[in-house]
């Protein structure tokens, strides 16, 4: 008949329709704006086989703080110990590391996927990467408050690939009780161990 809407079928209200593995349905099984593997550089494929642990850098800066997600870094044992890692040089932490001439390093954990993602630029942080959740203000940088943190004094820069190499000194290690697994970084995916 002219004029009726069509008839509309209803599902009763419950979780999420859910695969044979318990994932969440999704609309597409893998990123549909991921370049090919066949067409991706060979140096990133071998990096991404390289499991890397997750963790979030942040500076206090000159004014506003900033972060960045980093995986690409290191910790070296010593008398003082060192952090080197992998920065991109044009990054609203960069600036605020040159300008402070220090940062917090946190490692995090499992399940703060989204953090990571905020921290990478890859999801969306209305009214700034520091808006939610609980943060503690240290004189390196934000933290989480209740994570483990690395409080690091600036001793060098320099290009690295397309990448900037930021070396630096530990000057304060705060460890949590928290015995919660690592968030790894493993061909394009967040695992855990």
């Amino acid at each position: 008949m002219p004029g009726r809407a069509p008839a509309v079928r209803r599902v009763p209200p419950g979780p999420c329709p859910e695969t044979a593995d318990n994932e969440p349905v999704s609309i597409h099984a893998s990123d549909p704006f991921a370049t090919p593997d066949d067409q991706r550089s060979p140096l990133r494929r071998l990096r991404g086989r390289l499991p890397a642990a997750v963790t979030l850098w942040t500076s206090a800066g000159a004014g506003a703080p900033a972060g960045l997600t980093v995986s690409s870094m290191l910790v070296s044992d010593g008398d003082p110990g060192r952090v080197a890692g992998l920065v991109d040089d044009e990054s609203d932490l960069w600036t605020a590391i040159e300008a402070s001439g220090r940062f917090a390093v946190v490692p995090l954990a499992e399940g703060d996927n989204q953090l990571a993602e905020r921290f990478a630029g890859l999801m969306p942080a209305p009214g700034g990467l520091f808006s939610t959740g609980d943060w503690e203000s240290t004189e390196f940088g934000p933290v989480p408050r209740g994570y483990p943190w690395a409080g690091c004094g600036l001793d060098g820069a320099r290009a690295f690939g397309w990448s900037l190499l930021v070396e630096a000194t530990i000057r304060h290690v705060d460890l949590s009780d928290t015995a919660a697994k690592p968030l790894l970084h493993h061909r394009g995916r967040y695992t855990s161990i």
